[in-house]
């Protein structure tokens, strides 16, 4: 295949390294660009969902995934004013659905490196750090990029351009497509620390908090090995300074009235997000596409951005390897509907509703929400419902119905 079939890519996050190995292994020459000098230990996401597990065992991923990441079968919901465990959702009640009937915690910048490892087996991928697409303009049959580096200006053409450069994407700027949504009142405080929460409290590697005041999630990733680390979500003011927000002092207090003990908690890392529900108007514009959170961004309760991004990826990269193979080029229009429709009516509104259900702050809504999650946690039958959809398989063959004659 000639090099006039490239694909360009912005962005070496997992979401575009796993563009350029599906399109890579199917022998079309892809460049990656990526604004930072090497790939980033970004610790953000971790939860890796049965549906994207599907896709990435697909191209032979998920055994390396699991060997540096924890396996989660379980999830759990907690009252955290009494104390009480509300209910517990065992995974393996879709052993007849997935292959894959758990959750992987990988972190998202080892989940990039496995994807690296596997690029360089690749002479047809080319990836180039310290390179930020800038802007660029379409022909007929080209894209042309304007490339900043640190010895200038670069330009670089190819056939289609992938923009999967995050929420502030320039691609998706400069290509003019709008970002709807709203952002969140209060911003996201992660908290990371090596208490052992299973040993000591009896929490699984995936447990949610309701709180009228102060709602957490809590869930534990490999780090660099035994005995690992685990994450808390608090949600902090958006009025309050971030020093202030980020002190030693209001952490460990934050922690403290959360879960007592004794000794002071090791912190070993702590960020503060501002965080939005946001989704793009279209993930195609000419030769211009969008994945990952160039595309949509949502809040982290319920772990679903990066799985709806690499879900994209491999949407993304089946057709648009079809449509350089001479199919025509509504399949990416095709791409657009089905991504963009599930990203509102799945990502969006269940990442909402896990924040809505945990925050709830009346006492008889608190109690009808609480006594839902038991109740259907204690049968089979609506467990598995309520499994389906938020492992996101329900989504994915949400996904494969749509036609284009289907109105969003």
């Amino acid at each position: 295949m000639t090099t006039d079939q490239r694909v360009l890519i912005a962005g070496c996050g997992p979401v575009g390294l796993f563009c350029a190995l599906l399109l890579g292994r199917q022998g079309i020459p892809v460049r990656l660009f990526d604004i930072y000098d090497e790939l980033q230990a970004d610790p953000r996401a971790a939860t890796t969902h049965p549906a994207t597990l599907e896709v990435l065992g697909a191209a032979g991923l998920v055994e390396d995934m699991a060997a540096v990441g924890l396996t989660a079968p379980t999830f759990q919901f907690w009252d955290r004013p009494s104390g009480k465990l509300v209910a517990t959702f065992d995974l393996d009640l879709l052993k007849n659905d997935t292959k894959y009937p758990i959750v992987i915690q990988c972190e998202q910048f080892k989940t990039a490196k496995i994807i690296m490892e596997r690029l360089k087996e690749l002479p047809n991928v080319e990836i180039l750090f310290g390179h930020q697409i800038t802007s660029f303009e379409e022909t007929a049959d080209r894209v042309i990029a304007k490339v900043q580096t640190k010895t200038g200006e670069e330009t670089h053409e190819g056939a289609w351009l992938i923009g999967a450069d995050g929420g502030r994407s320039t691609v998706r700027k400069q290509a003019g497509i709008a970002f709807e949504g709203f952002t969140w009142a209060e911003r996201f405080l992660v908290i990371t620390t090596p208490f052992d929460f299973n040993a000591e409290l009896g929490y699984c590697y995936r447990s949610y908090f309701a709180d009228p005041d102060e709602w957490c999630n809590c869930f534990k990733v490999a780090a660099d090995g035994p005995p690992g680390l685990w994450r808390l979500v608090f949600p902090a003011d958006a009025d309050m300074p971030e020093e202030e927000v980020m002190s030693d002092e209001a952490v460990h207090a934050r922690m403290q009235k959360f879960f007592p003990n004794p000794k002071p908690y090791d912190i070993v890392h702590r960020n503060l997000y501002t965080t939005h529900q946001r989704v793009a108007a279209t993930f195609r514009k000419g030769r211009i596409l969008l994945a990952g959170d160039s595309a949509h961004v949502n809040n982290s309760i319920g772990g679903m951005g990066l799985n709806g991004g690499l879900q994209d990826a491999a949407n993304l990269s089946e057709k648009l390897a079809q449509v350089i193979a001479g199919a025509d080029d509504s399949l990416l229009d095709l791409y657009s509907q089905q991504r963009r429709t599930v990203s509102i009516e799945f990502v969006q509104a269940q990442s909402i509703a896990n924040k809505r259900q945990l925050e709830t702050k009346e006492p008889e809504e608190r109690k009808k929400v609480l006594e839902e999650l038991s109740s259907t946690a204690a049968d089979p039958e609506r467990a598995r419902a309520y499994l389906l959809r938020s492992s996101m398989l329900s989504m994915q063959t949400r996904a494969a119905a749509i036609t284009l004659d289907e109105a969003l």
